[in-house]
This record gives structure tokens, sequence and C-alpha cells, in this order.
């Protein structure tokens, strides 16, 4: 018999599209052997008994978090023990990140950084805050925090809600101080000392530990709740669909990606990160259906855990983006990638014809609907 200490136990809820309802379940994960256990909260019987999950680990396991179970997307709404919550908060904390407007064509090199430290982006989404929704997030923060409001509201920023042990200090120190006079007098590896010369100060915010639950839902608003969720950046003119898949987000290789992206002269001027349900996917993918031999497995590549999409322009006005970016993606089987066109997304960071890293529009006509889909009517 497992004791309290070796298991967490969350509420869960799963959207079973046979039957058009939402399941709630008990969800248990048992540390020792990665093995998880569901019961049916409707029924009260066991609906899976308890098996070792591939694929996830403790750091999968926290409110609001998405895990795929055997193909199924359960997402952890709440605690459902004490002991569990205990363990989880003193395990894992939240914090809000944000990277200003003139940062903007360094976004992966930033995220590569995060990631290389060890935090878990839990959430992103590319925001251009309007001087009212500005001052309301800053109005309970001090006289101070009210310096930055021409800075976040100059252009698109990035909002990041960033997970780990220790998260709050340690954004906190990586992004060291915006001081330029402060930075200029030491030899700091943070980020704000490194961007500095490009950006000048001011070009980072982090949460405190008194406020960080508080900014994390004013940009990622529980969808149960009343809060205005804030509007992304799309366009929907001019544009191509980028999607980075689940795999790839799950080998942490989104900074990478879109590192890639902009240094080869392509704007990224939407991203949001989506745990995009069964239903969705299909219904998105639906064209493959009958066409591709791998339909199936592509639905449950896209709908097993959280990928990031993108809405992607050309610094160069007269350069057909919708086919110019499939060309940069390359061939859909990255083993082909690899020997006809190496140096393109698929080569470089795709695994299997389904687990290609990147999703892009294949018709210049679908870029736009595609950019559509995610941006106006999942978003």
């Amino acid at each position: 018999m497992s004791t309290d200490s070796e298991r967490y136990v969350f509420e869960a809820e799963w959207h079973d599209k046979v039957a058009c309802i939402t399941r709630n379940f008990l969800l248990y994960y048992y540390l020792s052997d990665n093995s998880v256990e569901l019961y049916d909260l409707k029924t009260r019987k066991t609906f899976l008994r308890k098996t070792k999950c591939e694929g996830v680990d403790e750091s999968n396991f926290y409110v609001g978090a998405v895990v795929t179970i055997f193909a199924r997307s359960m997402k952890l709404i709440s605690f459902a023990d004490f002991s569990t919550k205990t363990r989880v908060l003193h395990k894992i904390q939240k914090t809000l990140g944000i990277i200003m407007p003139e940062l903007h064509d360094k976004i992966g090199e930033i995220l590569k950084r995060i990631l290389a430290e060890n935090f878990k982006i839990g959430n992103l989404k590319m925001v251009h805050l309007s001087r009212e929704d500005a001052m309301d997030f800053f109005r309970e923060k001090g006289d101070n925090s009210t310096l930055m409001l021409s800075r976040i509201t100059s252009g698109p920023i990035i909002a990041l809600e960033l997970l780990g042990q220790d998260c709050i200090s340690r954004w906190l120190e990586l992004i060291g101080s915006n001081d330029i006079s402060e930075i200029r007098e030491t030899d700091s590896p943070s980020l704000s000392a490194f961007y500095e010369k490009y950006a000048g100060e001011n070009t980072f915010y982090g949460s405190i530990s008194e406020t960080a639950d508080q900014d994390i839902k004013f940009f990622f608003p529980d969808p149960k709740s009343e809060k205005r969720e804030l509007p992304n950046t799309s366009t929907i003119k001019d544009c191509t669909c980028c999607i980075i898949k689940p795999h790839a987000v799950q080998s942490r290789l989104e900074g990478d990606i879109i590192d890639e992206i902009i240094k080869n002269g392509y704007l990224i001027t939407a991203m949001q990160l989506f745990h995009v349900d069964p239903v969705n996917v299909e219904e998105f993918l639906e064209v493959y259906k009958g066409v591709l031999p791998d339909y199936g497995a592509m639905v449950a590549e896209l709908q097993s855990g959280p990928c990031i999409a993108m809405e992607i322009k050309h610094k160069d006005e007269s350069v057909n983006v919708p086919v110019e970016f499939r060309k940069f993606c390359g061939p859909m089987d990255p083993e082909i990638a690899k020997h006809v066109r190496p140096d393109t997304l698929r080569a470089k960071y795709g695994k299997t014809k389904v687990q290609n890293a990147v999703h892009c529009s294949d018709l210049p006509e679908d870029g736009i609907l595609e950019v559509q889909y995610f941006f106006k009517i999942l978003s």
C-alpha cells in the first residue's frame, strides 16, 4: 500500500469526445515508478488501474497542467488532498516574466537561456497592452512601477508563466538589475546586463512573491473566471501559420526553433501556447484525413501536450511567406530533409514524419485560415 508521501492526488477533468461530455476524476501519480491511476468521480469506479505511464515525470504535475495519459489530455484542476498541495507548492513555484518590446528579435535567444536555467514554461502569450491595461497591471505595485508604462505599452511584449523550484527568486536573479548605472558597475551574467546594449534599462519584468499569483492571473486568467482575456497580436494578413509541436516543446526546443525563424528574416507577429483538445485537433487536421496514412498519429501528437502557435510574416514584404516558409520548414520526413534540405527546421529538430518539430501551412490560401483558427477561434 502506497503512503501519502509516495504519491500525488489531483482532481482532473477530461473531455470525452465520444460521449461529448467532460468527465471528472481523481488522478493518482506515484513518484516511485511514474505510474498513474484514475478514479471516476461520477461512477465511483476505478477507470484506470495503477499503470506505468511513459513520457511523464514529477515536473508535469501541478494545478493547471495538462497531462497526457494514454492519449487522453487530463487537465489538473485542483489538489485533492492537503499533503499533495503542501509538497507540490514546496517544490514548484510559479512566477510571471515579461520580455519587453525592444527585445522582440531576441525572443528565441532569451527563451533558450530561460530553458537552460531549468525553468519550465507553463504558459506564453504575445500581447500589446493598452495604457489602460498597463495601468491596471501596475496599480497595486507602487508609484515607481509607473515608470515602465511607456516601455511596456510601446509594442508587443512576451508574457511568460514560469515554473520551478524557488522560481520567483531565481527569475529575479536571472534578469538582474534593471538599472543601467548599476549594470555597468558590475560584471553581471544577468539577462539585463547582456541585453542592456540592445534595449537599455527595464528590459525584463519579474514578479515578487506577494504579487506572483495575481500577476499570472492578469495575463493568463482561468477560463472559468469572469476576467477578460487580453487580446493577442495577430493581424490575419500577409501571413502563414507555424506550430511548434508538443514533442519539440517537451524536448525544450522552442527557443532554438524560434531563434532560427527570426534569424532567417521572418517576423513572429503573434505567438501563444495552446493545449488543443481532441475535438479541435481533429477539426484543424481534417484536411489530411483520408489523404495521409499518418493522420491518426498526427492527431495524437498535436493533442499530446502543449504546442506553440505563431503567425509568421517576413521583413521583406515582397516575399511569398506561405511558400517560402514551407520551404524553410523542409520536407515532412526529417530523414529526407537531412539529405536534401539539411538547413531546414525539420532536418535539425524533427524525429519522425509525425514528430517532425513543426507544422506549417501547406497551401498559400491555408496560411491565413490556420492563423485564424488558432488566434481567433481557439484563443
